[in-house]
């Protein structure tokens, strides 16, 4: 798809902490922020918003205080058992692996955050 790109055009790719989401994407530091494939500029800083903290550190927590909030009000039971955003985070519970990719992993048995919730 680089390619089909103008040239100089740039690819951020925040992923890059996790793999990243390009091929071509290799990480960098802010020393060195940029290359370039194909004439397209790569940045693929690994921990962006390291680069920020304060500003980041805010955001992070405007976006998880609903959830704490909830989870205070509510307890962890209910909020699992309400809300499929929570059950979707739950990695374990008692003792089982509720995260199909962990459980493989570290070659545990997986059990279902439904199941393991009953």
């Amino acid at each position: 798809m680089l390619k089909g790109m103008k040239r100089g055009s740039v690819i951020v790719d925040v992923a890059i902490d996790q793999g990243g989401c390009v091929e071509t994407s290799k990480p960098t530091t802010h020393a060195k922020p940029t290359y370039i494939v194909d004439d397209i500029v790569h940045y693929c800083v690994a921990n962006m918003p390291g680069g920020v903290p304060r500003t980041s550190t805010l955001a992070l927590n405007k976006a998880t205080l609903p959830f704490l909030s909830k989870l205070a009000k509510d307890g962890y039971q209910k909020a699992l058992k309400d809300d499929p955003n929570f059950l979707a985070g739950l990695n374990v519970h008692k003792g089982s692996v509720t995260y199909k990719a962990v459980a493989d992993t570290f070659g545990h048995k997986f059990l279902s955050p439904n199941e393991a919730i009953i």
